[in-house]
């Protein structure tokens, strides 16, 4: 018996969403999701939730033009002391950022969707990881706030001369934007429900 899989889509640009994608050897294609995200992010009482919530829209809004794919979604924010960072709005936000996350200890979440529109089928999940700052000076802020303004938190863990993350406490590729494991994880449970 022949197996059918439908064709895949990944909505979003992210270059590091797409090289992690690639790297199982998966073929598919990518888009720009459709969904307005909010502007401003403010505390959340469950951020698990809010970044699931975020995924469904991101991948739903696509799901008419590509009714008979398999759309993955995902959505990563960092979280102090209850309060949602997202990307910054420009540098100076940027500066903000990295200044109020320097020497901390936060959380990062992604929720992840991936939705079968045809046959109506979907499954969620988020991961959750904490990651450890080490404390950075004024000029470094300077210099960094430059480098990553397309990421939530203004910083990314795979720059290795940064130097900005300590630890991290879970999975490195969720902070990274797209959490391996969960992946695999969402992807079998849909392929089992086709």
């Amino acid at each position: 018996m022949k197996f059918f899989l439908p064709k895949i889509v990944l909505a979003s640009e992210s270059p590091r969403r797409k090289e992690l994608l690639a790297s199982f050897g998966v073929e598919f294609i990518s888009t720009k999701h459709l969904y307005k995200e909010p502007i401003k992010l403010k505390a959340v009482s469950c951020p698990s939730r809010f970044v699931k919530f975020l995924s469904i829209k991101k991948a739903q809004s696509v799901s008419q033009k590509f009714k008979d794919f398999i759309i993955i979604s995902a959505d990563t924010i960092v979280v102090l002391n209850k309060e949602i960072i997202g990307k910054p709005k420009n540098v100076k936000n940027a500066e903000k950022i990295l200044t109020k996350l320097s020497g901390t200890k936060h959380k990062v979440y992604t929720g992840m969707c991936l939705l079968y529109p045809k046959k109506k089928i979907r499954v969620c999940d988020y991961e959750v990881s904490t990651v450890y700052t080490r404390k950075i000076s004024k000029e470094e802020i300077i210099k960094f706030s430059k480098k990553h303004l397309d990421k939530a938190g203004a910083y990314a863990v795979q720059e290795k001369e940064d130097l900005f993350v300590k630890k991290i406490d879970g999975d490195y590729y969720n902070v990274v934007g797209f959490p391996i494991r969960l992946f695999i994880k969402l992807f079998f449970k849909l392929l089992y429900r086709i």
